[in-house]
């Protein structure tokens, strides 16, 4: 029997868009986020293998979990992440979220309009940003906005690989109805340029991710962990700029990755615009004494 592992694609936290396992973090902090990252992630290859069965996907999806719940130890991954989350008096709440979005990944190839792919963003990504929250003893309170910033994130990734989706696994996140109100379909993603009107489409949906970076810009100023706060604000504007090339650019024949040193410029901007913004609102506070 293969363990989950056997199905991981190679790709690390050092790959994705977003810092996931920022150095920014205290190592009491980071290590059960890079243990909480190499669950998901392991699910998540799971999810997109190009030679699995659906059958088979589901069951390793079903088997890591039992590892993640101490019913089996046959996944390291599970097993690992359930000891974090035993020491730190942390539910497997987040991550049980997640392996329902992975289980939708495996049986459900379309989205039917905005509101169906906020429900799929709220186990796809919602539960990362709470779960990095819980670990900093953070508040409750901080979720909404944190929910905001990271649909933004999801949204964003689909609209970036919105073709490798569609060739690879016959996965659209295109909202159905947003294809058909700019008058095209889900086979316009083959081709090696959007039409005009798929283009309309994805940049008018990028637009609408606007709302959500505005509800959570709020967060940084919400979360009591200066190291945390800062983190925010490194991905809220590579957020910001991602939204803003997604609304120029076609993400069919056109770049709309970071490339490393342009990630790491953006990141060194949101760096020095969160910690102003902390100084900023320390000397507030203080003259308020």
């Amino acid at each position: 029997m293969n363990q989950a592992a056997d199905f991981r694609s190679g790709k690390t936290h050092r790959d994705e868009n977003f810092p996931v396992a920022s150095l920014l973090f205290r190592p009491e902090h980071r290590a059960p986020i890079v243990c909480f990252y190499e669950f998901v992630r392991t699910a998540d290859d799971i999810s997109d293998h190009p030679t699995l069965s659906d059958d088979a996907k589901m069951s390793s999806l079903d088997r890591l979990e039992k590892s993640l719940l101490g019913k089996s130890d046959a996944d390291a991954e599970g097993v690992a992440l359930r000891k974090v989350l035993s020491e730190r008096g942390m539910p497997t709440r987040h991550a049980q979220d997640l392996l329902t979005a992975f289980r939708m990944d495996v049986t459900k190839r379309r989205y039917r309009d905005w509101d169906d792919l906020i429900h799929y963003c709220s186990f796809s990504a919602m539960p990362v940003g709470r779960y990095v929250l819980d670990v900093h003893g953070e508040s409750r309170d901080t979720w909404p906005a944190s929910d905001a910033i990271c649909a933004v994130l999801q949204i964003i990734n689909h609209l970036q690989d919105c073709q490798k989706d569609y060739r690879s696994l016959d996965r659209v996140y295109i909202p159905q109805d947003a294809l058909a109100a700019a008058g095209t379909s889900v086979t316009a993603l083959d081709a090696s340029k959007s039409s005009p009107e798929l283009l309309a489409c994805l940049q008018g949906l990028a637009r609408r991710t606007e709302t959500y970076l505005r509800e959570g810009d709020p967060l940084p100023g919400l979360i009591k962990n200066t190291r945390a706060a800062l983190w925010v604000t490194i991905v809220q504007e590579l957020a910001q700029r991602l939204v803003k090339i997604l609304q120029q650019r076609d993400p069919l024949s056109e770049n709309v990755h970071f490339g490393k040193p342009a990630f790491a410029g953006v990141a060194l901007i949101g760096l020095l615009k969160g910690g102003a913004r902390r100084l900023s609102g320390r000397s507030t506070s203080l003259q308020g004494v």
